[in-house]
């Protein structure tokens, strides 16, 4: 199967601080995956949301699927892999790069994955990279 790969630049009013601050804790970002739940299930080292850390996303009728954050760098870096053993995809990476840019932040969001049966990847591609986009419209208008 193919590999997929989703790219956002998406630019914020609001400062670096606060949106890898609001963005790197797992419990927010069902916002932004919706309509997934999410949940931190373990800590991380040095930070709860931090390297290690383990947060499950959930949506019914689907299979829950872990992300482990393998890279954490405050105000510059979230990375994390899907580490389910049943996960839908594999290969999995996602890469959130935080910077200053025109009094705000720009993030630039990378994920990359493949599906494990034909059709699936370029379909979680096109749904999650609509959904990501949406999720963090509203969270460019929210006041952190």
């Amino acid at each position: 199967m193919k590999q997929q790969r989703i790219e956002i630049i998406y630019d914020f009013p609001q400062s670096v601080e606060k949106i890898f601050t609001w963005i790197g804790d797992h419990n927010n970002l069902g916002e932004i995956f919706f309509p997934f739940k999410v949940t931190r299930i373990k800590d991380g080292q040095g930070d709860v949301n931090g390297v290690g850390s383990v947060r499950k996303l959930s949506a019914f009728p689907l299979i829950p699927v872990e992300e482990t954050v393998t890279a954490f760098q405050p105000n510059q870096l979230i990375e994390y892999r899907v580490t389910s053993k049943f996960a839908p995809i594999k290969d999995h990476l996602g890469v959130m790069l935080f910077e200053s840019y025109n009094g705000g932040t720009r993030l630039r969001y990378t994920i990359t994955f493949t599906g494990v049966v034909p059709l699936l990847g370029p379909a979680l591609k096109v749904g999650l990279g609509q959904g990501i986009k949406r999720g963090l419209a509203k969270l460019a208008k929210k006041s952190l």
